[in-house]
Order: structure tokens, then C-alpha cells, then sequence
């Protein structure tokens, strides 16, 4: 007997999960939204009336004029609060000074060096703002213009960012990791005026010559005009007699207080570059008004904000998340934050946990590469800390596997802290699926429900909806203030990216599947699936199979040419220190994958790596993979990829 044919587009499922935690009765008590009945109401409301519900929330931004109406829609096309104005600094700052709130910790930021700590309370932020964009306005920089920066994870790089949006210009973070060459692609196409930057950063104890990276972008970048270097390292360098300027010389003699420029809603606030598959990075573009809204209303919901609360969100403002988790939608709450400027392993494998000893966050929101790391370099590291400040734990960039959430919901989180498990994109602004944690029983690996305002939908190639538990698209078909506006000087590729495949409904790129309790499974990228003698299958699940064996710390799985099947599983593997590569453990682990998932997942192929190719946010770059897999070259945008020589160990691994 034959198994029915699914349509095209849908991908099988063949991973069970069934355990479920429900919220800590004691968080939920206290939570801004406890229970599921609270959720499904806001639900509700959101889907029957959006322009009631997102009008109310909007009223408490602080409006220098206010909108026409809420929101116009014909898809692709959008428009939220058209006819307002505002600015996105005032909200972060002004309004929480204005309402006496100025003497609050808005930032404490440790240094990557041993010892290095500042605080800033948010009148003392405000002012800081102040200067820069006093001194970027006097430099000559307009309301519109582009402003690039390339700086380390100080609380300068928060303050530059809040100051060009003050100003109405538009900033372009670049992370501090990325070589001159993609800073310049950036500035070409941004049409930068002017880069910020500093001297050089720490990055697990070395200098990086940020400014040296940027004078030879700036060579090729005809369009900047200026440089604000910062001093960070003291390292030499060479300053351009007018063109650089120290930001020390910048902010002296500048106003603490400058008012604000009122920017119309829908007036671009950031840019932000993502990774294009065919060499071309493309710059998500965001507005002002629905854009903090959005980041400010998921803060609040997702991780619910409490007045002493301080968060902790280990990104960098060189991704989304550092934009809307660590600068506009917290600040925006009027929340304290906790900045790290270095890596989680420097000066040794134990920081992270060291700093939640000595800083008492109470919210920690992280990668699951990171935590996938955590738990390959072992416990000792863990042992005798004091991690008892933590109330609520998150994770973000990709899908967590079982194994990884159950880990950190033990060892980090001591059982008593809920998990929010965040699904979202560049493009989508803020967080998009999330377990709410005082209402929402969580599955590991499951990003559960829609927030409201959300409404997500799985489709196959033809754009009709799968069954339940089958996988297929995941689209987004309703508006949401947080939404892209489009890619930087190129609207045509934004339709046909995102909008053409499935007309009128917004394409996530991920492949998802929603259970019989209606929670979702994020299952991989759609090019990601794998075409294994004609059953389409998720790489997550195979790779959630390989690392809840005992010897595996993290896995990829991708396709490769097969004569017979279409493709074939090759795996890459990274082992945890106490096992050790060998071809019985290679049986082991497709003995493993077939009691865990069954034969058709087994992988064909399973190469052992030390370290697997990921951008610098820590995401395994699984098309690099897929070359490797079948002996191409690689082609296609590199710029993302952190170490350039673990492909060239993985094509030289004959293991």
C-alpha cells in the first residue's frame, strides 16, 4: 500500500515532541499577561479590529503631530500611522525624563577587559545622545542622509545609533566583525555620508583595527564625507586632516539638551543588511513610528518587563536583535539593560556565567549556537555560580533543538524559569511567534503561538493551506506595525523576494509546521529541505536527532547529488570534548538517527568537524555545507561567514 502523495511544497514531519512545561504558577501571578484566556482575548481583539487595537497602543508614543488614521493597506504596499510625526530617540528618552523617570539605570555595560564597567541612568543617556547629534548636525549631516557605523559593543555604539535617529538620519549598522570590503558594498549602496567608528574593539582578547578596516571602505566609498572615530584601544591611527574627527572633539562644547527632529511615521529609521544568496547583500529597510511601536509592545509582552527587571540580550547591534532588544524596544519600555562587548569564551569559557554572578540580571536572552556551546564546553564552568537573579530565559537567530531547550531549562534556568523561544526575522522587525511566559505551556523546540496582531498561515507551492501537522511555507498574511518597507534603493527585489511566490501574503523563507495543539515548528529555510527518493524532510529534525546523542554537541545536515534517491543525508558533526571521532561512532550515530526519526533520515554521510561554518550572528551556514557536501566551489555572498578557514579544513577532512 502506497502513502498518499503530498501536494508540492509540503514537507514531511517525522520528529515527536511531547513534553510540555506549563508557566511557573508563581510567574504567572505576577505576569503582565497570565494567563491563556488573557492571550486569546488580546488575540482576538487585535484580528477584529487592528486598527482600534494598534491605535490604542500607539497613543502613549509621544506625537509632535498626530496621525491621520492607523494604517493603509494594499499589499505589498503599506503605510502604519500615515500623517503622524515623531521621533524614535524622544521615545527611548525624552518621554521617560519628562515623566521623572530620568534617575533610572537605563545601561550598564561590562567591557570584554577584565575591570571595564560603566553605568549610565537614562537623563545621563539622553544627554550623551544629545552631544553626538549636536555634533553630527554641525559636521552637516541632514535629516535623510545615510549614516554608516562600524563600532565595538560599547555604549557609544547605542548612543550613535539614538543620536543619527534625533537627527532623522538614517543609520546603517555594520557588525564590527565585517571586513573594509563589505563595509564599502554597504556604503556604495546606502550612499553613505558618514561612518562612525572607533579606533578598534576587543574581540576575545585582540585588537580589531576597526579604523583601519574603514579607511580602506572609505577609499572606495565616494559618498562619505566624514569619520567619527572613537577612542576605545588607544591602538595608532591615522587621521584624514578634514575628513576624521575624535568623538571626544565631536561632543566638546555640544548642548546636553536638543530637541528632537519630528520625523513623519512612515520616514526611514535604519537600514540593516542581510546576506543575499547570490552575492549581493540587500538593506532591509525600517520606518519610525510602527517600527517602535512593534519593538516596544513585544519587549513588554515577550519578556514581561518589570520595573526592576534588567535584561540582558547577548546580540550585537550589528544584528536585528541588538537593534530591537537591546536599543529601541527596551529603551523604549523605559527598561535597564545589561551590554557585554565581547565574546561569551573571553578571557575564559565561564564569562557569561560570571557576569550574571556579579550583575544579577534577571532576564537572559541568547542564541542557541551559544547554548549549544555552553554545553560542549562543560560543566565546570557552570558549577558554583550563582545564576539565582534569573527569572525568565530566551533564545533567538534559529530554531533551538530539544536537547539544547532541555539543557537550558535545567542547568541555566534551575527549572523555575520559563523558556521563550522567539521566532522572527531582519525583515519582520520584532518578535513574531513566542511563548508568552506567564501564560504559554511550552514544548521544547517550539516557537507555540502568534503574538497578536500576528497571523500566520502554512502553505505549499500552490499557496493552499496544508493540513495540520504536515509542513510547508510559512507566510504572514495580515500587517503588522513592525514590518520591512522595503529593500534600500530596490522595491522590485523586495516583491519578488517576499511577496510574488505567494501574492498578497508575506513569504518568511522558513518551512513550518503547527501541531494538533496549534503550536508551531519552525523546520529550516525552505532551501534547506532535503529531496531524500521523493520525501521531502527538515534538516532541524535530523540535526535535533543527531544532538540528543550523548558524543554530539552540534550538527547540520544538508543534501547532496544521488543518483538514485535525488539526495542523499550528509551530516556534520561536533562532538563534545570527551568523545572522540571514529567509524563505530559514525554506526552509532545512524543507529541513533533511525531509532530516533527512521531509515529514510539515516544519514548517508556523516563528517566530523571541529568547528562548523556559521555567520557572525551564529547561524550554520548550511548552503556553504551543501558544497562541501558535493565537491563544488562555493558561490554566492561570503561576507556574513565568521572564520573563512573552516571551509577550507571541512574540504581537507577525509573523515
Amino acid at each position: 500500500m502506497t502513502a498518499p502523495q503530498k501536494s508540492a511544497g509540503t514537507v514531511a514531519s517525522v520528529m515527536t515532541e511531547d513534553r510540555k512545561f506549563p508557566p511557573p504558577a508563581e510567574f504567572s501571578a505576577r505576569a503582565r499577561i497570565g494567563s491563556l484566556e488573557d492571550y486569546q482575548r488580546l488575540y482576538d481583539a487585535a484580528a477584529a479590529d487592528p486598527e482600534g487595537f494598534w491605535g490604542e497602543r500607539a497613543a502613549a508614543l509621544p506625537w509632535t503631530k498626530p496621525y491621520d488614521r492607523v494604517l493603509d493597506w494594499n499589499p505589498p504596499e503599506v503605510q502604519w500611522f500615515p500623517g503622524g510625526r515623531l521621533n524614535a530617540s524622544a521615545a527611548c528618552l525624552d518621554r521617560h525624563v519628562a515623566a521623572g523617570r530620568g534617575g533610572k539605570t537605563a545601561l550598564v555595560w561590562v567591557g570584554e577587559p577584565t575591570g571595564e564597567r560603566r553605568e549610565y541612568t537614562y537623563a545621563q543617556l539622553h544627554a550623551e545622545v544629545c552631544r553626538v547629534a549636536a555634533g553630527l548636525k554641525a559636521l552637516g549631516i541632514k535629516s535623510g542622509e545615510v549614516v554608516s557605523i562600524y563600532m565595538p559593543m560599547t555604549p557609544e555604539l547605542v548612543i550613535a545609533m539614538l543620536a543619527c535617529a534625533r537627527i532623522g538620519a538614517v543609520h546603517s549598522v555594520i557588525f564590527g566583525g565585517f571586513s573594509s570590503e563589505a563595509i564599502a558594498d554597504r556604503n556604495q549602496d546606502a550612499g553613505a555620508v558618514a561612518v562612525i567608528t572607533a579606533d578598534g574593539g576587543w574581540r576575545r582578547g585582540t585588537q580589531l583595527p576597526l579604523k583601519k578596516n574603514v579607511d580602506v571602505a572609505v577609499a572606495r566609498s565616494p559618498s562619505v564625507k566624514h569619520v567619527v572615530v572613537l577612542k576605545r584601544t588607544g591602538q595608532p591611527v591615522e587621521m584624514v586632516a578634514g575628513r576624521d574627527v575624535w568623538w571626544h572633539d565631536l561632543i566638546e562644547g555640544m548642548p546636553s539638551d536638543m530637541p528632537p527632529e519630528p520625523m513623519d511615521s512612515e520616514a526611514p529609521l535604519f537600514i540593516l543588511y542581510t546576506s543575499g544568496s547570490t552575492g549581493k547583500p540587500k538593506g532591509i529597510k525600517h520606518t519610525t513610528a510602527g517600527y517602535i511601536l512593534w519593538a516596544q509592545t513585544t519587549a513588554e509582552w515577550v519578556f514581561d518587563l518589570r520595573d526592576d527587571d534588567l535584561f540582558w540580550c547577548t546580540a550585537d547591534c550589528g544584528w536585528i536583535t541588538g537593534h530591537s532588544y537591546i536599543t529601541y524596544g527596551p529603551l523604549a519600555a523605559g527598561a535597564s539593560l545589561l551590554i557585554y562587548e565581547g565574546a561569551p569564551n573571553a578571557p575564559h569559557e565561564g564569562r557569561f556565567w560570571e557576569i550574571i554572578e556579579e550583575e544579577k540580571p534577571t532576564i537572559f536572552y541568547t542564541a542557541p549556537t551559544a547554548i549549544r556551546s555552553f554545553m560542549k564546553w562543560g560543566m565546570q564552568h557552570i558549577e558554583g555560580r550563582d545564576l539565582s537573579s534569573l527569572r525568565l530565559l530566551g533564545t533567538v537567530g534559529e530554531g533551538i533543538n530539544p536537547e539544547a531547550w532541555m539543557w537550558y531549562h535545567e542547568v541555566i534556568g534551575g527549572k523555575r524559569c520559563p523558556i521563550v523561544d522567539t521566532w522572527w526575522q531582519t525583515e519582520t522587525g520584532g518578535i513574531m511567534m513566542s511563548p508568552l511566559p506567564g501564560c504559554t505551556p511550552t514544548k521544547p523546540g517550539s516557537c507555540t503561538l502568534p503574538l497578536p496582531g500576528v497571523v500566520p498561515e502554512i502553505v505549499d507551492a500552490a499557496g493552499h493551506p496544508v493540513a495540520r501537522g504536515d509542513g510547508g511555507w510559512l507566510v504572514l498574511t495580515k500587517p503588522w506595525p513592525g514590518m520591512l518597507r522595503g529593500i534600500w534603493g530596490d522595491d522590485q527585489r523586495c516583491r519578488e523576494t517576499y511577496w510574488s511566490r505567494v501574492p498578497g501574503k508575506y513569504l518568511a523563507g522558513d518551512n513550518a509546521r503547527q501541531d494538533s495543539d496549534g503550536y508551531f515548528w519552525i523546520m529550516g529555510r525552505i532551501d534547506d529541505v532535503l529531496n531524500v527518493a521523493g520525501h521531502r524532510l527538515s534538516t532541524i529534525e535530523i540535526e535535533s536527532a543527531l544532538v540528543s546523542h550523548p558524543s554530539v554537541a552540534e550538527a547540520a545536515a544538508v543534501g547532496r547529488p544521488h543518483d538514485v534517491k535525488g539526495e542523499a543525508v550528509a551530516v556534520f558533526v561536533t562532538l563534545h570534548k570527551s568523545a572522540e571521532a571514529s567509524d563505530a561512532l559514525k554506526e552509532a550515530l545512524r543507529k541513533h538517527v533511525r531509532q530516533q526519526i527512521g531509515a529514510l533520515a539515516v544519514p548517508d554521510d556523516i563528517h566530523f568537524a571541529a568547528i562548523l561554518p556559521k555567520t557572525r550572528s551564529g547561524k550554520i551556514m548550511r548552503r556553504l555545507l551543501r558544497d562541501v557536501a558535493a565537491g563544488r566551489e562555493t558561490v554566492g555572498d561570503t561576507t556574513t561567514l565568521e572564520d573563512y578557514t573552516v571551509l577550507a579544513t571541512l574540504r581537507g577532512n577525509d573523515e
